[in-house]
């Protein structure tokens, strides 16, 4: 499959183009976010939450309490973050990454820390950071 690429302006942009990612997962879906520090995993997981069907005012980022659930009628949206795990791989498996995919979508900010646990075949979308606020995001499979 090809790369879907998003070249973003704006944060409005990159909402936007987060809406149209969201309203293409179903239950089952593992989107793995890559990018730098302040490169607006947070930000594009809100409008994922709002194509997933999700509110996305209720998004934040999950940094210190490793996940938080967004109720999307009969599913949900799953949003972790990796970022202070010391063993991503293994606290993964713990918190039942795998039951999270049978009742919904799951979002991972910083998923390259756990690239042992994620599952096949899922999403990836790097958010490559090219201007104060433009970014170009690539949407690619990984089977």
């Amino acid at each position: 499959m090809n790369d879907t690429i998003y070249n973003t302006a704006s944060v409005e942009e990159t909402y936007a183009a987060g809406r149209e990612i969201g309203a293409g997962l179903g239950a089952g879906d593992c989107l793995a976010l890559l990018g730098s520090l302040g490169a607006g995993k947070t930000a594009i997981t809100r409008g994922i939450a709002e194509g997933y069907g999700a509110d996305a005012n209720n998004v934040s980022s999950p940094t210190y309490v490793l996940c938080h659930q967004y109720p999307a009628g009969e599913r949900a949206l799953y949003h972790l973050d990796l970022y202070r795990m010391t063993s991503a791989d293994e606290e993964l498996e713990d918190i039942g990454l795998a039951d999270f995919l049978q009742t919904g979508a799951v979002v991972i900010e910083w998923a390259n820390l756990a690239s042992r646990t994620l599952p096949h075949p899922r999403w990836e979308l790097t958010i490559d950071i090219t201007g104060e606020q433009t970014r170009t995001l690539t949407l690619r499979r990984i089977e």
